[in-house]
């Protein structure tokens, strides 16, 4: 399900339909199964678990503006975002507030319930548990979703 792209609408981004506890154990153990490198599930869970976290819908359009425009202008606009790198942090920056990183947190502490016996996903979300790492994850997600959709449209 895309960013709803209402104006003056508080926008969540959900990269799949609201996930129910079984349906979120099953998608993680999927996860756990396919997943080689933890680092390579930072945005996806961070996304995930920031289902709860409300945007602005225009806040949220311009600052993913400026992130993809410090992507293109570091070389290839469609490559994937590195945490660290300025169009990530930038949005990291633009988007912060305390209400979305409790949102971020609380989804995160949700997943890591359900990951129970899940290693590899536990690894990823054991990662997660730093806050500033957990809020760019999820600033890479955003960029990576605008990116997607640039590409589907």
């Amino acid at each position: 399900m895309p960013l709803s792209r209402r104006p003056g609408r508080c926008a969540r981004p959900p990269p799949a339909p609201r996930l129910e506890r079984v349906e979120a154990r099953a998608w993680l153990e999927q996860l756990d199964a396919g997943l080689e490198d933890e680092r390579a599930a930072l945005p996806v869970l961070a996304l995930v678990a920031g289902q709860g976290v409300e945007l602005d819908e225009e806040e949220l359009r311009g600052a993913l503006r400026r992130a993809v425009l410090l992507l293109a202008a570091g070389g290839d606009p469609h490559r994937d975002p590195a945490l660290d790198g300025r169009p990530v942090t930038a949005l990291a920056r633009d988007l912060d507030t305390l209400e979305r990183r409790a949102a971020l947190s609380d989804g995160l502490a949700g997943l890591r319930a359900t990951a129970l016996g899940l290693p590899k996903v536990r690894a990823a979300l054991d990662r997660l548990l730093d806050p500033e790492l957990a809020w760019r994850s999820f600033a890479a997600a955003l960029i990576a979703e605008e990116l997607g959709e640039e590409g589907d449209g």
